[in-house]
């Protein structure tokens, strides 16, 4: 749990850093940053992570943008019912085209398609010390989600909603992530 903690302070830091930068823009910028859960599908059934998720979406025109988003997910499984359990972590590196859909000026709905990979970690500890296996994979998003102003500057993402799509080992996945957390909106 400290190293999660560790985790959100680093991306709370990393976004009060940007907020300037965003600021200079040319249009208008959106930094996200919150909570995230991310159903991934396993042969046994699916497995629960938790985490965060972060992303900064640049708008070109007034109803599209670039989108940037990257998130971490933590949590444990059983790989064989002889050992402990063994922890798993999967982080997502996705970038892609987000469509801001008609509102009004207070609710926000908005769809993206994103493309990139996910890098995950798979630690257990057998008798003899511990072993890690790392894995990477072509990982796709398809979703959106509903941004409700506050001020300004600040939103609430009430959700952002995810179809996740990975191939590993030539096998597909198909994932769910739901996020939410705060936005702030920069326009020059």
């Amino acid at each position: 749990m400290r190293n999660f903690t560790h985790k959100l302070i680093l991306i709370a830091a990393l976004m009060l850093f940007a907020m300037p930068l965003a600021a200079m823009a040319q249009e208008s910028t959106q930094i996200f940053g919150g909570y995230s859960y991310l159903r991934g599908d396993d042969d046994d059934g699916g497995v629960d992570l938790h985490g965060w998720n972060v992303s900064v979406n640049q708008n070109f025109k007034k109803w599209i943008g670039l989108k940037a988003d990257f998130s971490g997910h933590y949590g444990e499984v059983s790989v064989i019912s002889t050992l402990n359990k063994s922890d798993l972590n999967a982080y997502l590196f996705l970038v892609g085209p987000q469509f801001n859909l008609p509102g009004t000026d207070r609710v926000k709905p908005f769809a993206h398609v994103l493309f990139g990979a996910m890098r995950t970690s798979l630690t257990t500890f057998p008798t003899t010390g511990r072993v890690t296996l790392r894995d990477s994979a072509f990982a796709m998003a398809v979703g959106g989600g509903l941004d409700v102003k506050l001020t300004d500057i600040i939103a609430i993402r009430l959700f952002q909603t995810d179809y996740v799509l990975t191939r590993f080992d030539d096998d597909t996945q198909n994932n769910f992530r739901a996020s939410t957390g705060i936005v702030f909106k920069f326009k020059n």
